[in-house]
């Protein structure tokens, strides 16, 4: 008996391991990048959930290599979420008659074309999208990213790096029990309903958007998430500064998207040119004590959008031929940051560059937007003029200039050492720090505007001359999760899966090689093992 007691004791060890991790499974994630595991901030969201979660999965069919390897990754994520809640996983069946149904919600499918091997073309259809359902509650979970100007690959990569976070913010908005405010502040000019619909409209999924001008209560603004201020005409006054000041430091967001030059855009259509000088909105000291500073100057970069110029000399018969405007740069955005990662060009006009101030006030610092590596900057007081098509190639000597910043960490205030200014009603100290917020400053409210055309609001970021669709709307989306985000879910957009792309033409000529080292390979191991036990038996035995 004793013989076989360590035996009884390893495999009695070995039942009660078993036993243990029956119930409660470990998971190791190897990977260098960690593709398999969920954050803390995902595992917590899917704790708190009592219900079932039933995700039904349409990225279905007879799929290509890429969107195979997209249902793949889908799946294991929605594995890992089953371990933290309780996940009902289904595939939809498409037949002609489901995909009517879909096509009536609104799910368009993509249309891929792909050309054999025998140079015949194959179109497959696809719907990338799950239906997430949440206690009678029910919402669409885009799976593709589709970015202009990224390749196929590229794309479908950025879209297994953001899956995670599409769930997660998915399962969010059903969780949640309350729509969290932001406020859009007017009283400076700012432009009108019309202009602002588009962004409105893409925020109203996670926010309810009010609009309004500050009064003398200096809590005016605490009931809200984040306050924007975008594109005021004329300055603030010191009640108003202070008032967003304090409820900055009280914990408050605010987003920031500034013209800091004025010029007039009517006298530039019909007279050809506009001066430009410096536009003093009373925020400087402000936006300087945060840690940036807007900049009364243009960015000019050749990498922008082309507008419509007559360059016929008869008056009576124009011809407009499109031609470079070197004033509407198209942006580049950062992969650096959660706002930014995986977006495309962001289009712009009469862009200010930023300057970031304060480098060892403790306050984090990230450039979301910059100009291409050929820019140059227009300082005030100077001219706009239609007539610079052409300009010098060589005086863009300017490199990623930035024009947007995202800051976050405890700012001071810029009423520390002042009075409370006449007209706030106030009862409480100046507070002279912040709690830790976030602020962005973008160095142009066109940005996040939109053009109107027969009364319509066009979408934002959408170039009417060209047809383009630049990425404006994901960007305010972004910064607004960013700026409002408590749980951390944001930086799910910071997670990154490597590409390790096959060569496709080495693989195509090599394939007949590895088709024959992978068949004759494992039976030629296999005979060298059993050459070897034949040799080392032989001669054991043979003494």
């Amino acid at each position: 008996m004793r013989k076989y007691t360590p035996y009884i004791f390893i495999v009695g060890l070995f039942l009660c391991l078993y036993g243990a991790l029956y119930e409660r499974p470990v998971r190791w994630d190897l990977t260098d990048d960690k593709h398999y595991s969920l954050s803390e901030a995902s595992k917590n969201l899917l704790r708190q959930t009592d219900s079932p979660i039933e995700v039904t999965l349409l990225l279905d069919g007879d799929l290509n290599a890429g969107f195979r390897r997209l249902k793949k990754a889908t799946e294991e994520t929605l594995d890992e979420m089953g371990v933290f809640g309780q996940l009902k996983i289904k595939n939809y069946e498409l037949t002609s008659s489901s995909t009517d149904s879909l096509n009536q919600i609104g799910l368009r499918p993509i249309v891929i074309h792909e050309r054999e091997q025998n140079g015949k073309t194959a179109q497959t259809t696809v719907y990338p999208y799950a239906l997430m359902r949440y206690k009678g509650r029910q919402t669409v979970v885009a799976l593709l990213k589709n970015t202009r100007g990224l390749s196929g690959e590229e794309n479908l990569n950025t879209s297994i790096e953001q899956l995670e976070f599409a769930f997660m913010e998915a399962l969010q908005g059903l969780t949640r029990t309350e729509t969290p405010r932001i406020a859009i502040l007017e009283g400076h000019n700012e432009p009108d309903e019309a202009h602002t619909y588009d962004l409105m409209n893409a925020v109203s999924k996670y926010f309810q958007v009010d609009r309004g001008a500050i009064d003398a209560d200096v809590h005016i603004l605490d009931g809200y998430k984040a306050v924007l201020v975008i594109s005021p005409q004329t300055a603030f006054s010191d009640a108003e500064r202070f008032i967003i000041d304090q409820y900055i430091m009280r914990g408050g967001t605010v987003l920031w998207a500034l013209d800091g030059v004025r010029f007039s855009e009517e006298v530039l259509q019909q007279e050809g040119f506009t001066p430009i000088v410096a536009l003093d909105l009373g925020l400087t000291d402000l936006l300087f004590r945060y840690g940036v500073r807007v900049n009364p100057a243009l960015v000019q970069d050749v990498q922008c959008l082309s507008i419509p110029v007559n360059v016929s000399s008869d008056p009576q018969q124009p011809n407009l031929q499109p031609m470079p405007w070197t004033f509407a740069p198209l942006l580049l955005t950062s992969e650096g940051s959660p706002i930014t990662k995986g977006l495309g060009q962001v289009m712009s006009t009469f862009v200010c560059p930023i300057d970031a101030v304060g480098g060892e006030d403790g306050i984090e610092k990230r450039i979301l937007l910059a100009t291409s590596t050929a820019s140059r900057v227009t300082a005030t007081p100077g001219e706009v003029n239609l007539s610079d098509v052409n300009p010098d190639l060589n005086t863009f000597q300017y490199q990623y200039v930035p024009v947007g910043v995202s800051m976050e960490g405890t700012f001071p205030s810029a009423f520390a050492h002042r009075m409370i200014p006449e007209g706030v009603e106030s009862d409480e100290p100046i507070r002279k720090s912040s709690l830790k917020t976030r602020q962005v400053v973008i160095g142009s409210g066109s940005v996040f505007l939109n053009e109107t055309q027969r009364n319509q609001a066009l979408p934002m970021g959408l170039d009417r001359y060209s047809g383009m669709q630049f990425s404006n709307r994901d960007l305010a989306v972004n910064a607004l999760l960013w700026l409002t985000d408590s749980e951390g879910l944001i930086g799910l957009r910071e997670k990154t899966v490597t590409m390790r792309l096959i060569n496709d033409r080495r693989a195509h000529e090599q394939r007949a090689q590895v088709q024959v080292i992978s068949t004759i390979s494992p039976v030629a191991i296999l005979a060298l093992i059993g050459g070897l036990v034949y040799i080392i038996r032989k001669r054991k035995y043979e003494r």
